[in-house]
């Protein structure tokens, strides 16, 4: 590996552009358990929802005592004989039909012992948040404004990665290799804040130096490098930094008021994040970077991000079927990935739609069951892969797999 002692000038060519703030948004609305159910009682209609810029997402169906309380049995069996055994500080939300049927909520700052934790606490969604970056993404592909075959060159011209298309970004089908590895050995200063642009000028500057570089659309490489340049593609089309893109597409509209993605004028509202042992993590030189991780949000927020995409008002059928369907078959199993979304295909014709994410201390699990209209979230700010094991409560809504099948 050469040494480049150029490198650090990179910083001094940072692209400084101005953004003009978008004054038109979707209109959208949230409803959970507790909205649902005013709504009822007004015919129907969520009353609260009739601010200019926000439409009303449908009353959720409702479901039978006998069922929540089912569903909430076998819930508090699992929380209890798995999360609240671990060192799990988070929440953990399970709904049937948009309706919340299980909810707990556990954690403290472990030195202090200080409760920390509630319903309206944000924890760091890692990589879920590249569900938030691919539905934006479609989104304007919706409005006209790309193409998922256009190549990432068209909009970035010094991007030289022949055959490397938004689509396969969106379900890592690029080769990049993920950015955190080749910036720290093409030695990154680590006392400076990385940016997304900077990632994208290495990749156009010391491109011949990058090691572990695939064709594109061979095969699928998980790699966060991905959507890092989605990112950068949003902004690059709507004139809007990502963060208050976002704001202005999904977390205004769908009234998620405890949802944001992350810079850094937005250390005090949120959460910190701990090792297994309850040692806080400190941010590093990567925690400014977005598109690939940065979102926070709370299991309730995710809630009605769930409703959004359930309800078809704020995607076409069409999107959701290209998010939903997998691009990646050359290996023989359930296991395959949309665009944005994770999902395993079982032989008996059972679909799960989800995605994992982990950061620092952050585990987050959000996993979607369209065929019961179910989902399952858990978030957690205290290092624990007990989180991951949310998958097991697929099984409560139906025959998913055995055991011996278990697959996250």
């Amino acid at each position: 590996m050469k040494t480049f002692s150029a490198i650090p000038a990179i910083h001094k060519i940072r692209s400084k552009s101005f953004f003009l703030l978008s004054s038109g948004c979707l209109a959208l609305a949230a409803l959970l358990t507790t909205g649902c159910q005013q709504a009822e009682k007004k015919g129907g209609v969520n009353k609260q929802a009739s601010l200019h810029g926000i439409i009303e997402l449908p009353v959720s169906p409702p479901i039978s005592i006998i069922e929540k309380q089912r569903l909430a049995a076998a819930c508090t069996v699992w929380y209890d004989s798995v999360l609240s055994k671990s060192v799990f500080n988070g929440g953990i939300l399970v709904a049937k039909n948009g309706r919340i049927v299980f909810e707990r909520y556990r954690g403290y700052e472990p030195k202090s012992k200080k409760d920390t934790v509630n319903e309206n606490t944000s924890f760091h969604i890692a990589s879920v948040s590249k569900t938030f970056t691919a539905m934006a993404v479609l989104k304007l592909k919706e409005e006209g404004k790309l193409q998922l075959s256009d190549l990432l060159s068209k909009y970035f011209p010094s991007f030289d990665y022949p055959g490397v298309t938004i689509q396969t970004l969106l379900n890592h089908r690029t080769g990049i290799p993920n950015y955190q590895y080749f910036m720290e050995k093409l030695k990154w200063p680590v006392t400076i804040m990385m940016r997304n642009q900077d990632v994208l000028d290495y990749l156009i500057l010391y491109k011949a130096s990058i090691e572990d570089m695939g064709a594109a659309d061979r095969h699928f490489s998980y790699s966060n490098t991905n959507y890092v340049l989605l990112a950068l593609l949003i902004e690059k089309i709507t004139g809007t930094p990502y963060p208050a893109y976002l704001q202005q597409t999904f977390f205004d509209p769908l009234q998620m008021q405890h949802s944001f993605a992350y810079t850094g004028a937005d250390s005090a509202r949120a959460s910190f994040n701990y090792d297994g042992r309850g040692n806080r993590i400190q941010n590093n030189y990567l925690d400014e970077v977005y598109g690939d991780k940065n979102i926070y949000s709370t299991p309730r927020d995710l809630l009605i991000w769930d409703r959004a995409l359930s309800s078809r008002l704020l995607f076409k059928d069409s999107t959701l079927q290209a998010a939903f369907t997998g691009y990646s078959n050359e290996k023989p199993g359930i296991k395959n990935y949309g665009l944005g979304w994770r999902m395993n295909n079982y032989p008996n014709g059972k679909k799960v739609i989800f995605h994992n994410g982990w950061w620092h201390g952050n585990n987050a699990a959000f996993i979607r069951l369209p065929e019961e209209d179910a989902t399952i979230i858990v978030l957690g700010n205290r290092h624990s892969t007990k989180v991951y094991k949310a998958y097991q409560l697929i099984n409560i809504f139906g025959q998913y797999f055995t055991v011996s099948e278990e697959i996250e």
